[in-house]
């Protein structure tokens, strides 16, 4: 179960903009992620790669936390982005991450967003 302490680190790391350095340091090394109904990606290195390939197709990537819940090993953050493709497009969207923690990492994760609502 994760602390208060170390929630608020890692959503302070991926708010720093180290996205995938938010991966290597608190998911587990068996770890999956989901976007909405999608099929998981699963492996720490699978999710670090792709978070990379994202991050490479953008100039820029703001990431907010609007509030966060934690209730035992379960954790929702409500999330606000802007990404800034090379292009200069820029979508915007909100999400929540839904996290199942053991110990102080993360092994599974799902992302909830209405990709109609993604908006330049």
């Amino acid at each position: 179960m994760p602390s208060r302490a170390r929630l608020d680190e890692f959503i302070a790391v991926v708010e720093s903009g180290d996205h995938a350095g938010a991966i290597e340091r608190y998911y587990t090394e068996d770890a999956t992620m989901q976007e909405n109904a999608a099929p998981p990606r699963a492996g720490r290195d699978t999710l670090v790669a792709h978070e990379r390939a994202v991050l490479a197709r953008m100039s820029d990537v703001y990431s907010k936390c609007v509030s966060s819940v934690l209730e035992g090993d379960r954790v929702a953050i409500h999330w606000n982005f802007v990404l800034t493709d090379k292009s200069g497009l820029i979508r915007r969207f909100d999400e929540i991450a839904f996290q199942e923690w053991r110990g102080d990492r993360i092994f599974r994760e799902r992302f909830f967003y209405d990709p109609t609502k993604i908006s330049a």
